[in-house]
């Protein structure tokens, strides 16, 4: 989640690396159909707090954060990429300029589906300069990474065509995802029928909040925790602070999970939430606590299973 007051940042770019992938048709086969409409598999709530593990030695090993700029940001992004790459992605690096510093987008298309109806996931990769930035935003880069690899675990085939995001330089003002947005022809933008975005969702004293934004999408989310029996709020701390704000600017559908940042939880929150009323949602915000003992794994693991409920469910 960017700072409060975004900074006054102009990106000048050049593609480092842009060919995506265009997907073929499935076969029209009864059988080749029916992966598109199975149930999206339970995420492990062990493997995306293994891949918040590496980040956390990642950003030990350079300087104890993972900041844009900094060469723990790119050691973040190459660790995801190789693992997207060796599950099948075709993946592509976007280089920008802001604040004096080269950053990078990491996008990665799954083959197949229709590639005029595009479902993205993302969430922004960079941590702030004071800390590793494990719940922010680890826990949505991590979430956003299992679920990739649980769509080629599947070998998932859905109607639509799935990308995967991972963005630079939030933390600057939407610097990479702003990028992105901006450099996409009018075309191309129309082709992506919901983008959903996924900043700190581990908080350690977590609520369960849902973008207020694109109906279907709003819903798909609230009917998941519906069915967990844990009620949701409208998300209203973050709004327009992360990295949906660039698509839904440019007319994309756009929704997305939080659990909350510097506001305090009220005793009703607590009530229904569990947690302790009168404290941060995530105390560690911004700060050089935000490590992975700042995680509260029942907020991680039902958001990352909510994730992969809603690209199974708005894909098919």
């Amino acid at each position: 989640m960017k700072l409060s007051v975004p900074g006054r940042v102009t990106a000048t770019a050049v593609v480092a690396a842009v060919s995506l992938l265009a997907g073929g048709s499935i076969a029209g086969a009864a059988p080749a159909a029916e992966p598109a409409v199975a149930a999206a598999p339970d995420i492990p709530v062990a493997n995306v707090k293994a891949h918040l593990t590496q980040l956390q030695s990642i950003a030990t090993a350079n300087g104890g954060n993972r900041a844009h700029g900094r060469a723990g940001y790119k050691a973040s992004l190459d660790h995801v990429k190789a693992k997207l790459d060796a599950a099948g992605y075709t993946t592509a690096i976007q280089q920008f300029t802001a604040s004096g510093r080269i950053g990078y987008n990491l996008i990665a298309d799954w083959p197949g589906g229709d590639t005029n109806q595009v479902v993205m996931a993302g969430s922004h990769l960079d941590s702030v300069s004071s800390g590793a930035g494990i719940n922010d935003n680890g826990s949505g880069s991590a979430a956003v990474l299992e679920t990739a690899l649980a769509v080629a675990r599947a070998d998932y085939r859905p109607t639509k065509h799935l990308r995967f995001a991972w963005w630079g330089a939030e933390e600057l003002g939407l610097v990479g995802s702003r990028y992105y947005v901006n450099n996409l022809s009018a075309a191309n933008r129309a082709r992506i029928s919901g983008y959903l975005n996924f900043d700190m969702i581990g908080s350690p004293n977590p609520g369960y909040f849902v973008y207020d934004d694109d109906p279907a999408i709003e819903k798909t989310f609230k009917d998941y925790f519906a069915g967990l029996g844990v009620p949701t709020e409208i998300e209203t701390e973050g709004d327009g602070r992360s990295d949906h704000a660039p698509f839904k600017s440019a007319g994309v559908p756009v929704g997305g999970l939080f659990t909350g940042a510097s506001n305090t939880k009220s005793a009703a929150q607590a009530a229904k939430w569990g947690g302790t009323a009168g404290q941060a949602f995530d105390r560690c915000y911004h700060s050089s606590c935000d490590t992975t003992a700042n995680i509260n794994d029942t907020a991680l693991n039902r958001n990352s299973d909510a994730l992969a409920y809603a690209v199974w469910e708005l894909s098919a």
